[in-house]
């Protein structure tokens, strides 16, 4: 029998060696956090994201409660990686023939991607300690007498305390191009056959936010968002339910004190309160999730954002001193830091098929990223974008006809202002 706590180190461990910064264990239960999602969906406040809606055959939403959504789960692996760059943050930048896309959705390849692979191996190593410990609690001892068959659970809970980061020896921890090798020769359910496994970033039935809060990996800060210490916010976050009874990490304690900062520069209001945010009201979901014309009252607030928005991270003290990362797939594509708004708004349907293959910002489809882009015009207050905006407001898409005119009467009534002065 291995020493207690030696899985979650070796969990802590790959994790480390797979890429993550940060890797820690939360316990499956009715968190406090998870009681308020409910109310937030009853409110209206996801908008019209109505995957954050799914319910089980007995009604209960999906995200509310992980030991409804998946009872097996007894414990949530949470990994988080880096996607910081070194570049500016959109409040430094204001070039009016320019708009902003936010910093996650730069990178060479969808992060839903390059952090899935990452779980596979965490994943696939797990799976791999718990096969070799049924090998061996299963094995004949030394006597001749046979031993009592393993317990996966019973094992994991040996030493309930609290888990400690561990240096994991005595389980040998493959480097990560030998883990993606082994990943594509077998399939990890096969291995540890009586352990269940899921990966999930983005799409798994929990909020995993709380989690990483429990697991240790940050708090939430006023802006929703994780924050840790070290590394700030710009986060990617993954998670690995497991049937494991794990020892979870100690909660992070949270940082934010009566810093209001996040609240105060958001444009748009959208954080109707400490940790509250109203999707209907955010520049990130406007640009990304909405579909169709965007409220009339909202759009002098999205200014020059066309893919999500960053104001409510870059303006926190905790990212002042985030570190960056210099994993090649997090570096920005040519042309997504302050792209031309010219060149979105023009855009053919085979440049962007091109250009974003293998990006999140397909999520908000050519047409939705056009929009924005001639919004963003309305608000740049450049009047050089007029004789494109008038080309667009004959465009065959009523969605865009209608925002090019929108945009065309606020840059010429910016013009007459400033004449009139």
């Amino acid at each position: 029998m291995h020493p207690s706590g030696e899985i979650e180190s070796l969990i802590k461990r790959t994790a480390r060696e797979a890429g993550f910064e940060l890797a820690g264990i939360a316990p499956v239960r009715n968190l406090a956090e998870l009681a308020y999602f409910p109310e937030w969906i009853d409110a209206g406040r996801a908008g019209e994201m109505k995957y954050l809606e799914a319910r089980d055959e007995a009604g209960h939403l999906k995200r509310a409660s992980l030991q409804t959504a998946a009872p097996w789960a007894r414990s949530v692996v949470v990994c988080a990686i880096n996607y910081n760059t070194g570049q500016p943050y959109s409040t430094e930048v204001c070039d009016p023939e320019r708009g902003w896309i936010s910093r996650y959705a730069w990178s060479r390849e969808d992060y839903h991607d390059a952090v899935m692979r990452r779980l596979r191996a965490v994943e696939l190593q797990l799976r791999e300690a718990v096969a070799s410990m049924e090998k061996a609690v299963n094995a004949p001892a030394a006597s001749g007498e046979e031993q009592s068959a393993f317990s996966v659970r019973h094992s994991a809970r040996r030493g309930r305390g609290r888990s400690r980061a561990h240096d994991g020896e005595g389980m040998p921890a493959a480097p990560l191009a030998s883990l993606d090798a082994k990943a594509d020769a077998q399939w990890p359910d096969e291995i540890a056959p009586g352990l269940i496994t899921r990966c999930y970033v983005d799409t798994g039935p929990l909020v995993e936010r709380v989690y990483a809060k429990y697991a240790g990996v940050g708090w939430i800060g006023k802006n929703t968002c994780i924050l840790n210490q070290k590394m700030g916010s710009w986060l990617f976050l993954g998670v690995i339910l497991t049937s494991l009874d794990l020892a979870p990490d100690m909660p992070a304690p949270d940082r934010c004190g009566t810093c209001t900062r996040c609240i105060e520069a958001c444009p748009t209001d959208a954080l109707i309160a400490p940790y509250q945010l109203d999707s209907n009201l955010c520049i990130s979901y406007l640009t990304i999730e909405k579909r169709g014309e965007v409220p009339e009252a909202l759009r002098a607030g999205l200014g020059r954002h066309v893919f999500g928005c960053d104001i409510c991270q870059d303006v926190c003290p905790w990212n002042r001193k985030a570190p960056g990362n210099s994993a090649p797939e997090f570096e920005p594509r040519e042309g997504l830091v302050n792209p031309a708004l010219a060149w979105l708004a023009e855009m053919s349907t085979e440049e962007f098929r091109e250009k974003f293959r293998g990006s999140p910002i397909r999520r908000t489809k050519r047409n939705g990223l056009r929009r924005n882009a001639i919004l963003a015009m309305g608000n740049s207050g450049d009047r050089a974008h007029l004789p494109l905006l008038r080309e667009l407001t004959l465009d065959e898409d009523p969605v865009i006809a209608e925002s090019a005119s929108w945009a065309e009467r606020k840059l010429r009534a910016t013009g007459e202002r400033v004449g009139d002065a």
